[in-house]
């Protein structure tokens, strides 16, 4: 589907993207919640500040798990993100959210880790091309898989990659052909500011 075939909140055109169907949290810059919003209209024009999170996970050596976004996402699609990303939806935890989107993306399931614990909180804004945007205030949840057998959803993940977390950090030109998401960048660079 491409961008024309997005009608924002049936325009008419007769055709919607999935994320019109979906709603995500609406919040302050403090995170405190402010109702549900339309995903597809949280995305476009100049966007709705929204909760969300990104889930770094790591094996017992220092390497984290990259993601391949499926190239049929809407925004920043064939990124490579921090394992897995996305909204959490009302009334459900970030934790929650996590421990859903890595068994579902990735077939990663609560018995393969039992660390998850959320290590960060930013708000940042971001555009993509002229496709959209991310305002969020992101939640950064990590873990360490004690047992890394995956099974991912190639409608979701295109692409896994183990990658040495520090190095990743310290000498970003050796894999500037991963194209990074946003989100993910900025949570690696203040994990190891602090």
């Amino acid at each position: 589907m491409s961008a024309d075939d997005i009608d924002p909140v049936g325009s008419g055109t007769g055709t919607e993207h999935e994320n019109a169907l979906q709603d995500v949290i609406a919040v302050d810059e403090n995170d405190d919640p402010e109702g549900t919003v339309n995903r597809l209209e949280a995305h476009t024009g100049d966007g709705i500040r929204h909760r969300a999170f990104t889930a770094l996970v790591f094996d017992g050596d220092g390497h984290i798990l990259l993601a391949q976004r499926a190239p049929d996402k809407r925004l920043w699609d064939t990124y490579w993100d921090g394992t897995v990303a996305s909204h959490p939806v009302e009334g459900q935890s970030q934790t929650e959210a996590t421990r859903q989107r890595l068994e579902e993306e990735l077939g990663v399931t609560p018995d393969q880790y039992s660390d998850l614990r959320v290590t960060d909180k930013f708000e940042y804004k971001r555009y993509y091309m002229d496709e959209g945007l991310e305002w969020e205030v992101c939640a950064v949840l990590q873990c360490t898989l004690d047992e890394v057998e995956l099974d991912p959803d190639e409608e979701e993940v295109t692409g896994l990659l183990w990658v040495p977390y520090e190095r990743l950090h310290e000498h970003p030109k050796w894999y500037r052909q991963l194209r990074l998401c946003p989100w993910f960048e900025i949570a690696m660079r203040r994990d190891f500011e602090e």
